[in-house]
């Protein structure tokens, strides 16, 4: 009996800790947003007069905006779309695709991109777009505080804001394993004191409850009118920025805490404080250069609320950047996006990773951002367009999700997530007639990001056609072990790893072309060859059943004349592929029977190169993006966990532009080189 309430007594308090981490990973960005919503509504680009009228219809909108799109919408129904425990863009794409998976788990060629496929991954080039502007708007919003606790400080405001995301992202590379623990404290008693002051207010003027009426929002909208209305929809979309989070970050936390610490804590705090400036509104109290949420707390209490926002929205901050080192994670492993330096941080925790690339590019676009726009004001303008945008395409995936994957029935799924659609379709709708404002700026991160993607994936795809065309059909594994057998082919006294694009499990399977290029220049074989394919699933996590994530085929295993093996290593999308960890383990299982270290073999990679040919404009230009992609990319055996401690050689293989044009697969080799 001891043992029992100690165990029970154990899950509670680890239960309660991971509740505690979500308030930093999963609530950080929306749990800020009461730093500028009411203030864009009544003090923005687009403000409406502060009448008690206005004021009680803003909140009553703002409350069930909260109550339908993000309680109902994702803390009850789209977190139930979990792809083996994973949630985000890329999950939904996954749950999506799997009724296009081989029996194997790979993905067929072409359907990635298919129909939705196309706006989920807009969808993810808006994340991104998003996670430039959430740092500089969370921290710019907080540190203008300042301006209200005194005016000396007003002119540092927009280099203390720059100091501030330098040093936030400068930690980025020693990663937040530590950090981290004071994330959820942090933000727990951030959502505590809005709470708290929330409740003074709405003391002071109790006839704000009355706002809790959903019709008291309805009457609002009719009242402004449409274009009113469109224009406080803009502004009211601030307070659900951050909601898909909720989801993204599913696979840290699972439903439960989630769901838990919404209902305890975030809810309930985020309506305590916008009714309580509500209330203020009503009141007709003083704003200071209309930072109507540091209006709420007494001047003396000015200048530690700023430090507690400041560090709040640092939390929340962070919650964006590693959800940006995850999606371009995700991306490369849907085959999406180029191979880029991944960092592991913590030894203990598989999710926590820097890439050094995206965090630049991230550092930079933010400074910029703080900089040229100024005022969280003016930057909340650009504010919402990525949010309403991803919203949508999240409804619409969740409709396809519900008939075709739960199997529910279209009289019951249409009406459902088609109305949060149409809500949402508004809301997109107001945050376009932004776009000269500012909208544009995460417009254009989307177009660019899924430009990338969508290019990547072309240049892959033709890559690999002509991959197909490259070696001679005589040339397969049957061939392979004759040549071997030959007393007239040199048999060079090395273990040699060949990667392969493509599985190759039967003689009858071509060599990869690197081989033959190898075998061409040389005239001789490795006496020792392991055939190695990478697999990465549309799955999070491979099965980790020893026969399912790595898979050996011997061809050849002769004292004489050597071996011949094949070895397909088979890593989920949220996995990092280590495949010497891979050589080693099958290795030691003499699963592959090839003498001497793995360390010591070499690796044998293929690396393309694409001369110029007559094609069109348009293919022209695309296939210098693709090109200037490759050349930025890491190299595969790198990324694949070969690392620069590996007997390296490259065949380049020189292939003709013409292979990319349309439907094209094939090209005319030249002499090939040695790098």
């Amino acid at each position: 009996m001891d043992v029992s309430r100690g165990s029970t007594g154990g899950n509670r308090r680890r239960f309660a800790l991971l509740c505690l981490a979500t308030l930093g990973v999963v609530y950080g960005d929306i749990g800020t947003s009461p730093l500028y919503t009411v203030s864009q509504i009544f003090f923005g680009p687009s403000a409406i007069a502060r009448t008690p009228g206005n004021a009680l219809g803003a909140v009553s909108l703002i409350l069930w905006v909260l109550t339908l799109s993000v309680t109902l919408k994702y803390v009850l129904l789209v977190l139930r779309a979990n792809h083996e425990g994973q949630g985000g863009t890329f999950a939904l794409l996954g749950i999506l695709q799997q009724g296009t998976a081989g029996r194997n788990g790979e993905r067929k060629s072409g359907v990635l991109l298919g129909g939705l496929g196309f706006t989920l991954v807009l969808a993810a080039g808006l994340l991104f777009g998003e996670g430039i502007i959430t740092p500089a708007i969370s921290v710019l919003s907080a540190v203008e505080g300042l301006k209200v606790a005194t005016t000396a400080l007003e002119p540092f405001v927009v280099a203390i804001t720059a100091a501030v995301l330098i040093g936030l992202f400068a930690i980025q590379r020693h990663g937040t394993a530590r950090v981290g623990t004071l994330f959820g404290p942090a933000l727990g008693v951030w959502f505590l004191m809005i709470a708290g002051i929330g409740v003074v207010h709405v003391a002071r003027q109790p006839e704000i409850l009355s706002a809790i009426d959903p019709r008291i929002a309805v009457n609002f909208l009719v009242s402004n009118g449409l274009p009113g209305s469109v224009a406080v929809l803009g502004s009211v979309l601030l307070a659900v920025t951050g909601c898909e989070a909720l989801f993204a970050d599913l696979g840290h936390f699972g439903i439960r805490p989630i769901r838990v610490t919404w209902f305890s804590l975030v809810y309930p705090s985020l309506m305590l404080n916008y009714l309580g400036q509500g209330a203020y509104v009503m009141g007709a109290g003083p704003v200071e250069g209309g930072h109507l949420f540091f209006a709420l707390f007494p001047r003396w209490a000015l200048l530690p609320l700023v430090a507690v926002a400041t560090l709040a929205t640092v939390v929340a901050s962070q919650a964006l950047i590693s959800g940006a080192f995850s999606l371009t994670r995700q991306a490369i492993a849907f085959g999406l996006f180029p191979r880029l330096q991944i960092v592991h941080t913590s030894r203990t925790h598989e999710g926590q990773i820097y890439v050094p690339v995206v965090n630049r590019a991230l550092l930079v676009s933010c400074v910029f951002l703080v900089i040229s726009f100024g005022s969280s004001s003016r930057l909340a303008a650009a504010y919402g367009f990525a949010v309403s945008g991803v919203m949508l395409v999240t409804s619409i995936a969740m409709l396809m999700i519900a008939t075709r994957v739960w199997g529910w029935r279209w009289f019951v799924a249409a009406p459902l997530f088609g109305s949060f659609a149409a809500v949402e379709a508004v809301f997109f709708f107001s945050a376009s007639l932004k776009i000269l404002h500012g909208a544009w700026l995460p417009l254009a991160i989307g177009i660019l990001v899924f430009a990338v993607m969508t290019t990547w994936q072309w240049g892959r795809q033709r890559v690999a056609g002509v991959y197909a065309e490259i070696s001679p059909a005589c040339e397969t594994v049957g061939r392979l072990l004759e040549l071997k057998r030959e007393p007239k082919v040199p048999q060079l006294p090395r273990s040699i790893v060949v990667m392969s694009s493509k599985p190759v499990v039967s003689l009858d399977d071509r060599i990869p072309p690197a081989l033959h290029l190898f075998w061409t220049r040389l005239g001789g074989l490795p006496k020792h060859i392991v055939l190695l394919t990478v697999r990465q699933l549309p799955v999070p996590y491979a099965p980790t059943a020893e026969s399912a994530r790595d898979h050996a085929i011997t061809f050849m295993a002769d004292p004489a004349f050597g071996t011949v093996v094949s070895l397909q290593s088979s890593y989920g999308y949220l996995e990092t592929p280590d495949v010497r960890h891979s050589l080693e383990d099958a290795k030691e299982r003499m699963r592959i029977k090839v003498p001497g270290d793995p360390r010591r073999w070499l690796v044998l990679v293929g690396q393309e190169n694409v001369t110029q040919s007559q094609v069109g404009v348009l293919v022209r230009l695309r296939l210098a993006f693709f090109r200037t992609m490759l050349r930025n990319s890491v190299p595969a055996h790198l990324y694949f966990g070969l690392g620069s401690d590996s007997f390296v050689t490259t065949e380049t293989v020189h292939l003709a532009a013409t292979a990319f044009d349309g439907d094209a697969a094939s090209a005319v080799p030249e002499q090939p080189e040695s790098v």
